[in-house]
């Protein structure tokens, strides 16, 4: 039991995979400029990361290492990723259309997310059993969405402070991200 803890403090707080591993950056600065958006991208990540993990290890378990397939890992995980995130937008434009619309362009953009990728990616080289990969699948994306609604704090913040000409909007939230990372580094000595 203790390991599972470990693995998912790891994967949520030491190796977080947006602000430690630097992966799924794209959505990080684009949904959260709104707590709404951020949130609907962070549940987003964690059904679309939670089913892609539970398949592609499935995938490579029953099927690619087996039949001694791996070369061709890369293309079925992006198609099980891709048809995932299909689900996710049929099901976000028909029960929740407000959402859909405010997450645009980036809710497609998780199947380009390379967060997903990465998670599966680590999943199969730690060679976890299904519960550690069960554990993983859940706390990255748990860490990913911590990450992203505190960014989105911080800029709903700042767009209500003052801030001067030349660091408004993008800067200072590439600015404000550096500082997130830092301070998520202090984590490292954690485990």
């Amino acid at each position: 039991m203790g390991d599972y803890i470990l693995l998912a403090v790891g994967a949520i707080l030491v190796n977080n995979i947006l602000l430690i591993q630097y992966l799924g950056n794209c959505p990080f600065l684009g949904t959260s400029k709104s707590m709404d958006n951020a949130t609907g991208m962070a549940m987003a990540v964690v059904f679309v990361l939670a089913m892609a993990g539970i398949v592609t290890w499935i995938m490579e378990a029953v099927f690619l290492k087996p039949l001694g397939l791996e070369y061709i890992r890369t293309i079925v995980f992006i198609v099980v990723i891709a048809a995932l995130v299909q689900f996710v937008e049929i099901f976000m434009k028909k029960s929740m259309p407000a959402l859909y619309a405010g997450l645009g362009i980036f809710l497609p953009l998780i199947t380009t997310n390379c967060a997903v990728m990465g998670v599966c990616l680590i999943n199969i080289k730690e060679e976890y059993n299904f519960l550690e990969m069960l554990v993983s699948s859940l706390a990255y994306p748990a860490g990913f969405g911590l990450a992203l609604i505190l960014f989105a704090g911080l800029r709903e913040r700042i767009i209500i402070g003052r801030v001067p000409g030349p660091l408004q909007d993008v800067s200072i939230a590439l600015v404000t991200a550096g500082f997130m990372s830092l301070s998520f580094l202090g984590f490292k000595g954690m485990i």
